[in-house]
């Protein structure tokens, strides 16, 4: 019988078939799942990584990041971040060996005196498994090195390190510290937990200032080896501010001598509702000091001492500390508007010079009040100041002529350059909370007669400290508004300069003709005028006072002020002082902001190298007043002008 042959090749060729696609498959699935790990390791490496540490036995911890520096123009330290210590308890550790428990505990209670042996012994029994448990917080390297130096004490007999204090270590952060407590408290600001910045410049530039936090992460492989990756924290950056902190602690304390000097418990013991200065580079921007009184201490701003009883602290409500510690908070040189005065007239004037509805061939006559739509207006000299030109209307600080001279100036212009000097809108300064008085200004359509006569001289419309400062800088440097400005540079935690703030022009508000017949005009306010408290001796200076009546009126409430510059050819500072119902009989004069800036600026100008330019004469002693509710007795110069 013949055998029957099989289809060998046939059956061999589909296996190898079937294989290949077998094999194809399994390959194509590894390259796809090679891919895929691939493709997780790039994007979620780090987060998966984590998940398989968590899995193991290992040590992980934070590497905080240190928050930026603030400094002033010359590398004073005005904030910084400062390193402290958490005391941390590895209970397990401790625990471990009967032979480390008494040791370690000894050694705590020795050198951290506040912590309590009987809790660490508690610990000792019932926390066995617990390996963080935080024993005290924010601890200076001074009180944490006897414990580093007992810890690491040799024992002499088994030739090592202590053998018995274990399961302790020191959790590093940081600590917010402010070198000169109160200084520049409104402008600098503080932080809350986690490096929130509150107020200030630690407010606004937050994000600059702070960096990103560090992990070091120790666990053991799958070879039972100790391994550590480390990723290192990134430091914030450094703020360099336009401050100079000399000139700041010379405004603070002058402003805290008048208050000293009138306070009054109707004012929270202090001499007026408010004062303030800011101090200013005009051919810049730069804020070279910004100050208001009270101030608080940065390194403990919730601290109401300084305005109250502590018995009357006691008593007030979670609410009530909370809106006073907002109040004290305050920038008022940026939050608060008000109704700024006469310091408005030179503005009046210049929009008048630079549109040439009125030159200095005009004069008018002032009589003591004009009539506007049946309303009367009262000028400061009740009696007239007689025939009055540009450069007089300004030397005695004439309502009634600067009215007359709204009557050519006309409110189309009048409303123009209120824009164009930046009055109603924000200057943009690096600081948070400006006010925003876009509603506290008339607009051309609203403005009637009575109101352009009574802005013209400061009145029925509000402004800022800092829109007015930084408008007259213009009127005095050539016409060139500069944006006002804190921070100059931004560095990081190397010094390495990330980037610089340049000055920035952000518009010419007159010409250069119009500026310097502004600047010759307040000159004369000055060495002639109602200004002469403000002058320095032996310094060439101009400037304007300004005498605003608060709402309601009649009320004998009043917020005096002055706005000067030095020197007069050349100015290189200006000076804006505000005292808000200061704390005397007859509020109505300009003669205390005089006073304190003429004292600021007696040891500004000399401490800027600013020289003497004229020749000294001894007379301007300051104002005279004494007492609680002071009055004015006379100008230095022999004159007795009020503004």
């Amino acid at each position: 019988m013949a055998r029957r042959k099989k289809p060998v090749k046939k059956f061999t060729r589909r296996m190898r078939a079937k294989l290949m696609v077998l094999f194809s498959g399994i390959l194509f699935l590894l390259c796809v799942l090679i891919g895929r790990l691939m493709y997780i390791e790039h994007t979620d490496g780090d987060k998966y990584e984590k998940k398989v540490l968590s899995m193991q036995s290992y040590d992980s911890k934070i590497i905080p990041y240190q928050r930026g520096d603030i400094v002033d123009r010359n590398g004073t330290v005005l904030a910084t971040s400062v390193a402290v210590y958490n005391v941390i308890l590895d209970c397990s550790v401790m625990t471990s060996k009967e032979e480390y428990i008494q040791p370690t505990i000894d050694a705590l209670v020795s050198c951290f005196p506040e912590l309590d042996r009987a809790e660490l012994e508690k610990y000792a029994k019932e926390e066995k498994d617990n390996r963080y448990i935080i024993l005290a917080k924010k601890i200076p390297y001074n009180e944490v090195q006897p414990f580093v130096e007992l810890q690491n004490e040799v024992d002499e007999k088994k030739n090592k390190v202590h053998p018995n204090i274990n399961g302790v270590w020191f959790e590093k952060e940081y600590k917010r510290n402010y070198p000169y407590d109160s200084l520049a408290a409104s402008v600098i600001g503080f932080t809350s937990s986690g490096d929130v910045g509150t107020i200030g410049l630690e407010n606004y530039y937050n994000d600059v200032l702070n960096g990103v936090n560090g992990r070091e992460y120790g666990y053991l492989n799958s070879d039972s080896a100790f391994e550590k990756t480390v990723i290192q924290a990134q430091d914030g950056n450094t703020l360099v501010c336009s401050l100079d902190a000399n000139i700041q602690s010379i405004v603070e304390e002058k402003i805290a001598e008048f208050n000293k000097k009138y306070k009054n418990n109707y004012y929270k013991g202090k001499g007026s509702v408010n004062t303030a200065v800011v101090v200013m580079d005009p051919n810049s921007g730069e804020v070279l000091a910004m100050a208001d009184y009270p101030g608080f201490d940065l390194n403990n701003p919730r601290d109401l001492s300084g305005l109250y009883s502590k018995k009357k602290v006691a008593k007030m409500s979670e609410d009530d500390q909370m809106n006073a510690l907002n109040g004290l908070w305050q920038n008022y040189c940026v939050t608060a508007t008000y109704e700024p005065g006469s310091v408005q007239k030179p503005f009046t004037v210049a929009c008048g010079l630079d549109t040439g509805t009125i030159n200095d061939k005009m004069t008018f006559d002032c009589d003591g009040h004009e009539k506007i739509n049946g309303q009367t207006v009262s000028c400061v000299a009740r009696q007239g100041h007689g025939v009055e030109t540009i450069r007089t209307t300004l030397m005695d600080s004439c309502n009634d002529a600067i009215m007359q001279m709204t009557y050519k100036i006309g409110k189309e212009n009048f409303s123009e350059y209120q824009s164009v000097f930046g009055f109603g809108q924000k200057t943009g300064i690096d600081l948070p909370g400006e006010a925003n008085t876009s509603g506290l200004v008339y607009s051309l359509d609203d403005m009637k007669a009575i109101d352009l006569a009574t802005n013209a001289f400061g009145q029925n419309y509000n402004c800022t400290m800092i829109q007015m400062a930084s408008g007259f800088c213009s009127l005095i440097n050539g016409g060139y508004y500069y944006q006002p400005h804190i921070v100059t540079k931004i560095t990081d935690a190397s010094g390495n300069t990330i980037s610089t703030i340049e000055p920035k022009v952000v518009k010419q508000t007159v010409s250069e003709r119009t500026s310097k017949k502004v600047k010759d005009y307040l000159q004369d306010v000055v060495s002639k005028g109602t200004g002469g408290t403000a002058k320095v001796d032996g310094y060439s200076m101009g400037g304007k006072t300004g005498t605003g009546e608060k709402q309601p009126r009649k009320q004998g409430k009043y917020l005096v002020s002055f706005m000067g510059f030095a020197p007069y050819d050349d100015p290189q500072v200006v000076i804006y002082c505000v005292v808000d119902e200061p704390n005397a009989a007859d509020q109505a004069h300009s003669y205390f902001a005089q006073n304190i800036s003429r004292e600021i600026l007696e040891e500004v100008l000399p401490y800027m190298n600013i020289y003497p330019d004229e020749k000294k004469t001894g007379r301007n002693k300051g104002l005279d007043v004494t007492g609680e509710n002071a009055q004015y007795t006379g100008k230095n110069d022999g004159t007795k002008k009020r503004e």
